[in-house]
């Protein structure tokens, strides 16, 4: 069963693009926590999904949110991807996959393609919004605006 609005997010440790340690629960309390699973670094999809993450940054740092993507690229790959496309976030390395199987994030194209779906969770540690769309990147941060801004007004 997959993580479902009302859940609180699982907590875990992944390393960011410059090899530091995030811990998840440490943003829980005091910001809106955006975690997006992406399939791979520097495809058309991903990236322009990236970009509409960092193009809103300003609006999402406005309404207190922190934003994490997550693949299965490594450090490197994330590295280079973000000083490519000028990523101001931290994108975490899950090579495993451990962390997107306790998301329990659905594959798509016969399981295939790693999904692509965004969590909202909430200053409290609560999931309070999914948005699962593998062919619509844009849609992620449209909507992650539209649902932060509901809330927090």
């Amino acid at each position: 069963m997959s993580i479902s609005i009302g859940d609180l997010c699982p907590t875990f440790s992944l390393q960011n693009q410059d090899g530091q340690t995030i811990n998840i629960q440490d943003y829980f309390g005091n910001k809106y926590v955006i975690i997006y699973f992406y399939p791979k670094d520097n495809t058309a999809g991903c990236t322009k999904e990236a970009c509409s993450f960092r193009d809103a940054m300003q609006d999402l740092d406005n309404l207190d949110c922190e934003v994490f993507g997550i693949s299965a690229d490594s450090v490197a790959s994330h590295k280079a991807f973000a000083n490519q496309f000028r990523l101001t976030f931290n994108l975490l390395s899950d090579v495993g996959n451990s962390v997107r199987k306790s998301f329990k994030v659905p594959a798509n194209l016969f399981g295939l393609i790693p999904g692509r779906v965004t969590y909202i969770v909430n200053k409290e540690g609560k999931v309070i919004h999914i948005i699962n769309s593998q062919m619509n990147p844009d849609k992620h941060i449209k909507e992650t605006i539209e649902i932060v801004k509901g809330i927090s007004h």
